[in-house]
């Protein structure tokens, strides 16, 4: 199989960020690798092993360093595993699963199954929504509850918008490897300016093959399946999937839906004032 990493070099700075992400966090870890049908995943174990569990997924092009810092307190009332996404820049296996079945989920099954995690939380961001969906979908008996950021799969905004504000940008950074456009698709995407999120993609939109293919949108037959309890977090200002649009059909199609939040002034990326916000609603009982 060929390698998703356009270089050993390119691969070797965006680990050598990933390492001094997770060297900087105040937190005891240990590595963890679970081997799937579908490739090695890499975890990270945070927290006693006598808490409840919540599985952390991270969004596209993102590492489980990066959920870590997101959502910093969680040990406090769980064991948390931080997952590596396959086949993105981190450092589970490059094996990239079908968004139109329901791989997603019998991959995250299997991570618990082989963790023998039961009563489990779901949480984290963007296309975290496909993936957990996707695992309630496929089989929900070992999820307790599931919160969501920002999530994919459930809408879509304007594409005319996301061309010109997103796509448009990174491509000519991509090929120009000018900072003007990497800053200009970053401020598209993120509420507050994040110095390790600059200096990663960077490096990321460089030297790696991104999957570009559309996230569909989940069914309303489906969703209306779901038995697990769902709090959604949604961006007012998020230019891939709009906040209000997001929270109106959530509340149409999920008969689960505990809570839905609109954060009035978030981009798709939160701000640290945000993402404490929502740290906070995971730590509550």
């Amino acid at each position: 199989m060929n390698s998703l990493f356009k270089s050993e070099q390119g691969k070797k700075q965006i680990l050598s960020l990933y390492n001094e992400k997770l060297k900087e966090l105040p937190i005891e870890f240990e590595y963890k690798t679970v081997h799937t049908n579908y490739g090695d995943t890499n975890i990270i174990v945070v927290g006693d092993a006598t808490k409840p569990p919540i599985l952390l997924v991270h969004g596209s092009n993102g590492c489980a360093p990066i959920a870590l810092e997101t959502y910093p307190n969680l040990y406090k009332k769980f064991q948390v595993f931080a997952i590596d996404v396959l086949a993105q820049p981190n450092k589970s296996s490059e094996t990239r699963l079908s968004m139109k079945d329901n791989s997603y989920g019998l991959w995250i099954n299997e991570l618990l199954h082989q963790l023998e995690l039961k009563n489990v939380t779901l949480a984290g961001f963007s296309f975290d929504g496909l993936i957990i969906l996707k695992t309630l979908i496929q089989k929900e008996q070992n999820i307790k509850e599931v919160f969501l950021s920002a999530p994919a799969f459930l809408v879509n905004g304007n594409p005319l918008m996301a061309l010109f504000k997103v796509f448009i940008p990174m491509k000519l950074y991509m090929i120009t490897q000018k900072n003007a456009y990497l800053e200009k698709f970053l401020q598209a995407l993120f509420t507050e300016r994040d110095e390790f999120a600059f200096n990663y993609l960077s490096k990321v939109l460089i030297h790696f093959k991104m999957d570009f293919t559309p996230v569909p949108i989940i069914k309303k037959e489906e969703a209306a399946l779901i038995k697990t309890p769902i709090t959604i977090i949604a961006a007012k200002k998020d230019v891939l999937f709009p906040g209000v649009k997001m929270i109106h059909r959530a509340q149409k199609i999920f008969p689960s839906l505990k809570n839905a939040v609109l954060l009035e002034r978030s981009k798709h990326v939160q701000s640290r004032t945000d993402n404490r916000k929502i740290g906070a609603l995971l730590l509550r009982d």
